[in-house]
């Protein structure tokens, strides 16, 4: 039973990497103020590159970097278009993901043949799993913390570097002020739409480690429907996380756990549908709750301010007298 349940934890960590990258890429796009619809087209454009430059070059590394370089290239355009030639941000982001769709197919078509997978004929890098000394040698934590792949600890890695990107530095700073009040930050000489692109760019990179999870890490070639709306999901965990990267954090990990449960119980339901909704029926349950709580609490705290106000204005008259 230890060891079903350690392995099944362990699927759930392995599932949720993705998840997690998109899920920071949206908070940081968030915390500047941008709707990120883009995350699914940086995963696609990613994954198939990262692959291609991979074999090109024999080098993962490499591969890696270029992957990563191609998802910026994306972004700048998507920038461009929206900051300086005002296109709506999120059309813009809905036709990128439409065009690369099938565009990253066509490419895959030319390069190979075939609009199935690159299995064969393009022979891509990956990176391997680690195991954690010490860690891993202890009884069912090792078994499920340790032997994961590189990106999965990237990912955990990326949470905490945004998080004092956005929390501890300048930039985070700015980020935070043109999220909250572009104008007021305008005022104060910060360049916004400098600074929207950088952030987006930042959240590019990492959201592209998450499309080459899935084509370098988790297997070793590019498929077609690959990412699986996992840029969705990304999106709606950092959503519900509050735009926090801790919080986005979490809730990556429960839509793992969904994404894990739904593959464990496919040996007693037969109703494959069924079983590829529940992610989208556990993020919708729980975007419900969590916006019924932040509700309640901020009618709690409006009613906490109004009694004080109430209070002071009551105390006024006596105040006034001494």
């Amino acid at each position: 039973m230890a060891e079903y349940i350690s392995n099944f934890l362990y699927s759930v960590i392995r599932i949720s990497t993705p998840i997690i990258f998109v899920a920071i890429c949206s908070t940081l796009s968030a915390q500047a103020g941008l709707l990120n619809m883009a995350g699914e087209s940086m995963m696609l454009a990613a994954s198939f590159a990262g692959v291609v430059f991979s074999a090109l070059f024999h080098d993962v590394w490499l591969g890696i970097i270029m992957g990563a370089a191609v998802a910026v290239i994306i972004t700048l355009i998507i920038c461009f278009a929206a900051f300086v030639m005002k296109v709506d941000l999120y059309l813009m982001s809905i036709s990128m993901n439409m065009a690369l769709g099938g565009g990253v197919i066509f490419v895959m078509w030319v390069m190979t043949g075939t609009k199935a997978n690159t299995a064969g004929a393009i022979n891509g890098l990956s990176l391997g799993n680690i195991n954690i000394p010490l860690i891993e040698k202890i009884p069912i934590l090792g078994t499920i913390l340790s032997g994961h792949n590189v990106f999965t600890y990237l990912a955990i890695l990326a949470t905490f570097i945004v998080w004092f990107l956005l929390y501890r530095t300048k930039l985070g700073l700015r980020i935070r002020a043109i999220g909250q009040n572009p104008k007021a930050a305008e005022s104060v000489g910060i360049n916004t739409n400098k600074i929207y692109t950088i952030a987006f760019v930042i959240a590019a990179i990492v959201g592209s480690l998450g499309g080459m999870y899935l084509s370098m890490g988790y297997q070793s070639f590019f498929s077609k429907g690959i990412t699986g709306s996992r840029g969705f999901i990304g999106m709606a965990a950092a959503t519900i996380g509050n735009s926090q990267p801790f919080g986005a954090l979490l809730m990556s990990f429960v839509f793992g756990l969904a994404y894990a449960a739904s593959n464990y119980l496919q040996t007693v339901v037969n109703d494959s549908y069924l079983l590829m909704s529940l992610p989208f029926v556990l993020s919708t349950i729980i975007y419900l709750f969590i916006s019924g709580y932040r509700t309640k609490a901020e009618d709690r705290m409006k009613k906490k301010k109004a009694r004080q106000l109430a209070l002071l204005h009551s105390e006024l008259p006596t105040l006034n007298k001494e």
